[in-house]
């Protein structure tokens, strides 16, 4: 074994995209980080329903309360860059897309972190 960590995919839908692509893309060309807002992000994500969780309710967007290690979540490095994607849907840019930094974005809304820092990809370095 080489020590090497195992490919890192996020999947959204009929999406998959490689992280490693993405950081690959922001190491050649550099770019300053924007601020994310934590509370809407949170919201969007329904992070909430992770330690509440609703069997009522579905989550469109975010993880499920099984798929996001809480736990882990709360030992994550908070000045890492969280990952942005902006999608294209038959020719139309659709809203952004956290593609690298869940954990990240749960434990800064569970500690009241208000902003976040990230990478945002364009349309045509998300495909």
């Amino acid at each position: 074994m080489t020590g090497r960590r195992p490919p890192q995919w996020f999947h959204f839908g009929p999406w998959v995209f490689s992280i490693d692509a993405a950081q690959a893309l922001i190491a050649a060309s550099p770019r300053n980080t924007r601020p994310v807002d934590v509370p809407a992000w949170a919201a969007a994500y329904n992070l909430a329903h992770l330690d509440h969780p609703n069997p009522w309710a579905t989550s469109l967007i975010g993880p499920t309360s099984t798929a996001l290690n809480r736990t882990s979540a709360m030992t994550t490095d908070l000045t890492r860059p969280l990952i942005v994607a902006h999608l294209s849907v038959d020719g139309a840019p659709t809203g952004p897309l956290l593609v690298d930094g869940t954990h990240r974005l749960y434990r800064a809304w569970r500690e009241h972190v208000p902003r976040l820092p990230a990478y945002v990809l364009t349309v045509q370095e998300t495909r």
